[in-house]
């Protein structure tokens, strides 16, 4: 566990024979990263986020659904794509081929269907942008070198297509200097990695999920939401989640925002107390809300 408030870690603790030099699966803390370098995209005028897909995606084209899927109802899952959690696999040789050729379960906006699958046709869509170069080196050359985050795992199939929803391992210390970037507008240690108002656009929710914006999950509907686990509504069936005015934690701000991975990884950012907090662990009962007021005092 690591916090941070006004640039100063003033908190940091590893357990059970953790060091802060040991690196950590993230989970889907992963997208987030991915997120970003979509925003980067933008501002280098690569994309446009209310583009549609099939415009580079040409296959679409023809398909009354997929051919009206916009690049910000990819980035906030919204897209009405099957979520495929299947593609995490690693036998699979093409992921974004694999991804391209997924069903549509619902007309674009209409519905939020966590999962893989979005990211993955991301991908494959930025590598046609990047006129075959590839996607791993986008991501490194925009956002992972600036932060001083190396030898990362892209978790590649056998075309070397990375997996956007997962993979990345990182030390407490290293994530929180993702969350430093968002703190700091888009800049981290005088480098501007991404416009801050281009980075506000990762922090607006759906009409289908409030609660998730472009990759980082959002506590907007707090105090008054009801507080759930989202890691349990994700392990229901998509037909069943409802988002419908939730929250992560009542007692956080409202402006805070998280990236969220599988078994409790979390990096809590809160712009308001200029704050980050890094929690890594094992699969184990915990509660965001519970922890939230713990560390915050409320």
């Amino acid at each position: 566990m690591l916090v941070m408030q006004n640039g100063q870690t003033i908190f940091e603790h590893y357990g059970k024979g953790a060091m802060a030099d040991g690196r950590w699966p993230i989970f889907s803390g992963t997208k987030s990263f991915w997120g970003v370098a979509a925003l980067c995209a933008v501002q280098d005028d690569l994309i446009k986020l209310d583009d549609r897909v099939s415009d580079t995606i040409t296959e679409w084209k023809t398909d009354p659904r997929k051919s009206q899927i916009t690049i910000r109802q990819l980035l906030s899952q919204t897209d009405g794509i099957e979520p495929a959690p299947f593609l995490h696999r690693e036998s699979i040789r093409d992921r974004n081929a694999m991804a391209i050729r997924l069903s549509s379960v619902g007309a674009p906006g209409s519905v939020f269907t966590y999962g893989p699958s979005h990211l993955q046709i991301f991908s494959e869509l930025l590598r046609r942008k990047l006129n075959e170069r590839s996607t791993i080196s986008y991501i490194e050359e925009k956002v992972l070198n600036p932060l001083g985050l190396v030898s990362l795992e892209y978790k590649k199939d056998s075309r070397g297509h990375p997996l956007p929803a997962s993979g990345f391992e990182l030390t407490a210390r290293e994530w929180a200097r993702f969350g430093e970037l968002v703190l700091g507008h888009g800049t981290y240690h005088g480098h501007q990695i991404v416009s801050a108002g281009l980075l506000q656009q990762a922090f607006v929710g759906s009409a289908a999920n409030p609660s998730y914006g472009l990759t980082f999950w959002l506590n907007r509907q707090a105090p008054s939401g009801h507080e759930i686990d989202f890691e349990k509504m994700l392990d229901l069936p998509w037909q069943r989640e409802d988002w419908r005015n939730n929250c992560i934690c009542r007692a956080a701000p409202p402006d805070m925002v998280v990236a969220l991975g599988s078994n409790y990884e979390r990096l809590f950012i809160i712009p308001s107390l200029n704050a980050l907090i890094v929690r890594q662990g094992s699969p184990a009962k915990f509660s965001d809300a519970y922890f939230l007021r713990l560390v915050l005092g409320r």
